[in-house]
């Protein structure tokens, strides 16, 4: 299941990253295009990240359930609410971006447990 989730969202986070170099350019502040380029970078690094998880969880035989699951809510809550940030500018998401921001850092937390159990 995992492998499916970094592949979907490895696939997003290039087809955002794609629409905000060309499809965004001239259609946002600068500001906003630096923060869409922000969420995309976390958003396929994370991605990647999953993807290494998986493979590494099928190697070893082991879950990977909880480093997971708060990489993807990272990448949802944070990248997903610049994206929209950026598009609605619906400023009541503001405070979502950095709850994704603790789920990434507890994802990589999660990874220090994981290696000492």
């Amino acid at each position: 299941m995992w492998m499916t989730v970094a592949a979907v969202s490895g696939a997003l986070a290039v087809v955002f990253g794609a629409f905000g170099a060309h499809g965004l350019r001239g259609r946002v502040s600068a500001d906003q295009l630096g923060a869409w380029t922000t969420a995309t970078q976390y958003h396929l690094l994370h991605s990647v990240v999953l993807l290494a998880l998986a493979l590494f969880a099928a190697e070893a035989g082991r879950s990977m359930r909880l480093s997971g699951s708060l990489f993807t809510a990272g990448i949802v809550l944070f990248s997903g609410s610049i994206y929209l940030l950026v598009l609605t500018e619906q400023r009541w998401l503001g405070p979502v971006t950095p709850l994704g921001g603790l789920c990434l850092i507890a994802g990589w937390v999660s990874l220090l447990w994981w290696t000492l159990d």
